[in-house]
């Protein structure tokens, strides 16, 4: 008679044998790729297995996100609604100021404006040197711009056109290190030059005398020396003056009055360009001119209203006339 449950291995036997298989398993799956099928599948199963475990936690954390605190959904309900009512107000404004702009920019972008004396530019492009200061324009040779010429903002002067293009030019701003500048202070005259330091934040004012009345605070304005800036515009101001006793200039540092490195929209002036010598010239010719339309407008009248004063001048200009009066008396006879 069999025994109603069979007696199996002992668990010595078990172990030894898992062990056994596990060590022969580890070997095959190291030195052949029979095992890779298997290996794959085991991930998949596993996977399943790892997503269907994090399902409750991620279960609970959606909940949690769709059903927050009844108090703070208010709360930012209301900061929104007062976020929203600060940016209409502003939105506006804007408006407002959108139209302004548009006016401005249609009346300073036309290409002739009254005199000709100013015409708006827009900046398109910075050097990407960082040490020199150049910024492009949209106005070239095309739109009359010419070398040298003078470009502020609405704060101050900013430059002068260094190089030209049918469609855009090149402007050296005031702060390069290549660049200078006379002015005088507009307190009491005062000149100097104004040099460029390669900080777009400040210039410096080259050999001022240590006794010089210069002070923090003091405007400089272009003093129009050489002719190539117009006198008068604001260019810096004084920010700093360090006095020393072993040298005998001072050092003077001042701020750009013009937001060189933020202004987007410019202007280029059209000065006057002729030379001195030009200038007196035509101003000579002009001179005789209106002498000579003078003169010529004040013989008429006298020789129509006053017969007393120009009869001696009339009379050998009536003497060829006689004989030509001589032969037609005949005919009236």
């Amino acid at each position: 008679m069999k025994p109603l449950f069979s007696k199996g291995p002992s668990l010595g036997v078990r172990l030894l044998v898992l062990v056994v298989m596990s060590v022969a398993l580890m070997v095959v799956d190291s030195r052949f790729d029979l095992l890779k099928p298997v290996r794959s599948q085991m991930g998949l199963v596993l996977m399943e297995s790892y997503w269907i475990t994090d399902l409750p936690q991620r279960m609970w954390q959606g909940v949690a996100g769709q059903f927050g605190s009844r108090t703070e959904l208010i709360a930012e309900n209301e900061k929104l609604k007062t976020e929203a009512l600060l940016l209409q107000g502003r939105l506006q404004k804007l408006a407002a100021l959108t139209e302004q702009n548009v006016r401005l920019r249609e009346l300073l972008n036309s290409s002739a404006l009254v005199n000709e004396k100013v015409e708006v530019a827009e900046l398109i492009g910075v050097d990407p040197n960082p040490f020199t200061h150049r910024i492009l324009i949209n106005k070239g040779e095309r739109d009359g711009v010419f070398l040298g010429q003078p470009v502020l903002d609405a704060r101050g002067l900013m430059g002068q056109v260094v190089e030209l293009m049918p469609y855009t030019s090149r402007v050296l701003l005031l702060t390069d290190t290549t660049h200078s500048i006379p002015v005088q202070v507009n307190r009491n005259g005062l000149r100097a030059i104004a040099s460029g330091t390669g900080n777009p934040e400040r210039l410096e004012l080259r050999h001022v005398a240590d006794t010089a009345d210069i002070k923090e605070g003091d405007l400089l304005v272009s003093s129009g020396m050489g002719q190539r800036f117009p006198a008068g515009y604001p260019v810096a101001t004084v920010n700093e003056v360090i006095h020393d006793s072993g040298q005998p200039f001072a050092i003077v540092r001042a701020i750009p009055t013009a937001a060189l490195n933020r202004s987007r929209y410019m202007l280029l002036v059209f000065s006057d360009r002729r030379t001195p010598e030009e200038r007196a010239t035509e101003a000579a010719m002009a001179q005789e001119e209106a002498d000579r339309q003078g003169a010529t407008h004040g013989q008429a009248p006298a020789s129509q209203s006053a017969p007393a004063a120009p009869a001696p001048q009339a009379a050998p200009a009536a003497a060829p006339a006689q004989p030509a009066a001589t032969p037609a008396q005949p005919r009236r006879q």
